[in-house]
Parts: structure tokens; sequence; C-alpha cells
């Protein structure tokens, strides 16, 4: 009798542990659902330990930069209307006058200055231009007296972007600029080209956006080189969808996959590729040539790349799954290594300015210390695995030894975040895009968002880039050699930069 007492004692026990798991995930996605998507934490939540009073009160997010953050709300401060409008944009002055410049006497009235009323901001919408281009022929009269023959010389157009094509320059950067920048998928743009006196198909602009891609091949594979050549890169991947491909299904998964540089270094790149799957042997067919260090998830894939590559892991992964485990019940509860991680996260924001080598002596004699605490306290807690403060802590149990790594290293970030925010780029358009319909259509995407991304990473406008690039590329010979090509990587580009093929242009009213 006292066995059977025992064992259904046990099974309470375990109908227990599941009853909190499966509360905890009722709980946790409650709020998922209906809650505050945010990671902000309120700032009158006090902190496990006395020398931190909630220095984390807004911490980074999934795609987001770590923010400085306030023990006390600040109010933000006013913009000015210098602020709004930049120095880009053309003034124009309109004086009001009086109808009838007499007093009410009937004498004369000298003007004697003028006063601000307001200001008002106003939009000219864009209009197209259809560009007849011509070549003149010209001929030598002198030579043909010689010799009675017609002498004929023919000036050079530039080449097209598409032969046969009505895409030009302007039209192509717009089309990619609102696809990739603002996320409106080719099918959405055809009313607003229609509504400007253009009726196009949208088989015709993803042929367009598709040829002109693979006039960027070159560059595109230039900058890859670029980076691997880097000794800190920052990787991630997501899902895409890809309808036609040999063997799988329309829903079935594909992937891209990101390579970019570290935000401390001078010259930053953003590299895409397309990938039918998730398999580490992309990984390694990405990664071919580099030798140094990669930041990342704890995604198994990366492990193929071997002991080359010296792989580093990201802290905000960490937080965000003590964060997630803090407020899966009905009350947030800042757990002690969440309060830890908001120091390390302060810390960074307070060093993110410095050079790589301080950083390091700074990681070495302050974060070290917080680390230790941290592991301290994962060694020793014994919580529900299955729970999220289960899964938080197995989950840093097992990336421990790449998390630590970045102590030693002053010039990999705290977090994977850029990349994050480079791979959210994406996600947001995909979302509007859904799918692409084929492999040529998800390889061009590649290009064009690594060529976008890269220019913002280093600071330039991404449609002057653009514009640069689709003037100049098509120009260079069919095999133009890695010193033509580098030349215009994004951090060689510098606004008013000389055009290849410039010609004069009359617009026929």
């Amino acid at each position: 009798m006292s066995g059977y007492i025992i064992t259904s004692e046990e099974e309470i026990a375990d109908l227990k542990k599941k009853i909190q798991e499966q509360a905890e995930i009722i709980d946790y996605l409650t709020k998922r659902l209906f809650g505050q998507k945010s990671e902000k934490i309120n700032t009158d939540q006090t902190s496990l330990f006395d020398e931190d009073n909630s220095v984390f009160s807004q911490p980074e997010q999934t795609g987001q930069e770590n923010q400085s953050n306030q023990v006390q709300p600040t109010k933000k401060a006013k913009r000015t209307r210098q602020a709004i409008v930049n120095s880009n944009v053309l003034v124009q002055e309109t004086v009001i006058e009086l109808p009838t410049k007499l007093c009410p006497n009937g004498h004369g009235l000298v003007a004697v200055g003028k006063k601000l009323a307001r200001e008002e901001l106003h939009f000219r919408p864009a209009k197209l231009y259809l560009e007849r281009i011509y070549t003149t022929t010209y001929k030598c009269p002198s030579c043909e007296l010689m010799d009675g023959l017609a002498h004929l010389i023919q000036s050079q157009a530039p080449k097209a972007l598409i032969p046969h094509s009505l895409a030009s320059i302007s039209v192509i950067t717009e089309i990619l600029h609102k696809k990739f920048e603002l996320g409106v998928p080719l099918y959405r743009q055809l009313q607003d080209w229609k509504r400007l006196g253009v009726d196009l198909s949208e088989t015709t602009i993803a042929n367009w956006v598709i040829k002109i891609s693979q006039l960027m091949e070159p560059l595109y594979q230039q900058l890859r080189q670029q980076l691997v050549q880097q000794p800190c890169l920052q990787g991630d991947e997501t899902p895409i969808e890809v309808l036609h491909e040999p063997g799988k299904i329309a829903k079935a998964e594909s992937y891209m996959w990101v390579m970019r540089s570290v935000t401390h270094q001078a010259q930053r790149g953003v590299f895409y590729a397309y990938g039918t799957s998730r398999a580490g042997s992309f990984a390694k067919s990405l990664y071919t040539g580099f030798t140094g260090t990669l930041q990342c998830d704890g995604y198994s894939g990366y492990n193929i790349l071997g002991d080359s590559v010296t792989r580093v892991g990201c802290w905000a992964h960490v937080r965000r799954k003590f964060y997630d485990a803090a407020n899966s019940g009905k009350s947030f509860k800042m757990s002690p290594p969440l309060a830890l991680l908001n120091k390390m996260f302060h810390n960074e924001r307070e060093w993110q300015h410095l050079s790589p080598r301080v950083r390091r002596r700074r990681r070495r004699s302050q974060q070290r210390e917080l680390l230790k605490r941290f592991w301290r306290w994962i060694d020793a807690v014994d919580v529900l695995p299955k729970s999220r403060l289960g899964k938080a802590v197995v989950y840093a149990r097992n990336q421990r030894a790449s998390l630590n790594q970045i102590i030693n290293n002053g010039s990999v970030d705290w977090s994977n975040n850029a990349s994050e925010r480079n791979m959210k780029t994406l996600v947001i358009g995909r979302k509007n895009w859904l799918f692409s319909t084929s492999q040529a259509g998800a390889r061009a995407n590649a290009i064009w968002m690594t060529l976008i991304e890269s220019a913002k990473a280093n600071g330039i406008d991404p449609s002057a880039y653009l514009e640069y690039l689709l003037k100049n590329i098509p120009q260079l010979p069919t095999f133009a050699n890695s010193a033509d090509l580098e030349a215009y990587l994004p951090w060689n580009f510098k606004p008013g930069s000389k055009i290849i093929g410039d010609s004069q242009q009359s617009i026929v009213a």
C-alpha cells in the first residue's frame, strides 16, 4: 500500500509541474498575442541588486540597436523647424502685397519691411517623360573629293540597361527604391506608374529587376570577397518562400542568409545570399575564405565552419530569453540573471564609441565580474527544464563557451543586433512580397538588398548609390577586373562622383 501512495505522490508532483508549465505557456502566449511587443522594462520596477537600479529601462530587442537608457524617463527635446526640413529642400518666398497701395487718406504707401506669417511644405507630383535618343551621322567632304567615296562617321550612344527596352536608370531606381526600401511589391506599383502615364505589367518590371541584377553580379561577388577578408563578421539567416524550385513544393522553405561587417569596421558591407536550405553546407560555401571571428546565434549549422573560424555568441539572444521568462507570468518578475544582463548592456552602451582596444580592456576589467556572477547563478539554479526560465538557462549553458569569447575581442559587438536589423528589413519586405516566383527572382532580391543595405551601413543615400551604379556598371568591359569593380564598392562612393557616359539631353514638351 505504501508503494502505491509513493507512486501516486510522484505522479501528483509530475502533474503539478506540467500544470505549472502549461499555465506559464498560456500566460506567455496571451501576452504575446494581446500585450505589448516591446522589451522595455518599466522604470518603476526595482532590481534584485542594490547597486543596479533598473539601468536597462529600455532594453534592446530583435532588429533594433542597443539604445541609451536612463533610470528616470527624460522629456524628449522638441524638434525645431530646421531639424525637420533639411537644407536640400528648395525655398520659395511668397510676398503678399496690399490690393491697393494707398493709405486711408489717399496717400501713396512705401514698403519698409516684411514679416514672416507662416511656412508651408508643398509637394510636386512626379512626372514621366519619354526620351528619344538619337545618334548623329557625319561625313567628311574633303575625303569624298579625294576618292569619291562617302566617309560616314556616327556617334555612339551609351549602352542601354536592357536592349530594346523602355527601362531607364531613373525608372529602375524608383522601382528598386519602392520595393526594397519602402517594401512596396511590384504589383502594387503598377497603378502608380499607370497614373503617371505608362501601362506596365508585373512581368515586365519583374524581368527588368532580374536582368539588371545580373549586371550587378560581378560587383555583388566583389563585395563578398572584400567581406571574407575582414577580421570579424556577423551572420544570420531567415526563411523565405520561392514558388518554383526544382524538387520542392511551393510552400517549402528556402533561406536568405546574411553576412555583414561589425559596426566598428570602417568599410562596412552587408551581403545577402539565397540558399535552397538551412544546411551547414551552405554556410560553409558562404564563408569560404573567411578565417576570422564570426558572431552568430546558437544554430548548429555554423559548426561545420571548423576551427578556422572563431565563434562568438550574442548576448541579446540570451537576454531576450530571460526577458520572456520574466514576462511570462501575470506580472513582470525581474530575475537575477536579467538584472546582470541589463547592467552588461548598460556598460556596452557607455563604451560604444570607444576604440576596440579600450573596449576590450573595459570588458576584461568590468564585464568579467558580471559574467562570473551570471554563471554562478546559472550553475546553481534548479528550475523546470520546460519552463521559460528553464529554456533560457539551458540556452545560456549550451552557448557558454562562445558567449565568453566576446570578453577577449573589443571589435565584436556585445550583441548580433546589427545583422538582425538587416534581416528585419528583409522580413518587413517579405510580409509584403509574400514570396519569390523563381530562383532568379530570389537571387535578384539578394543582390539588390546587398547593395542597398551596404549603402545604408556606410551612411550614404541608397537611391543615389543605385543611380550611380546603374549609370556606370553597364559601361564597364564585359569581364571587368577586381580593380575596376572595387571603385564602385559602397565605401568608395562619394556623392557627386563622376558618371561615365553623361550626355546632353533636350526634353520635347
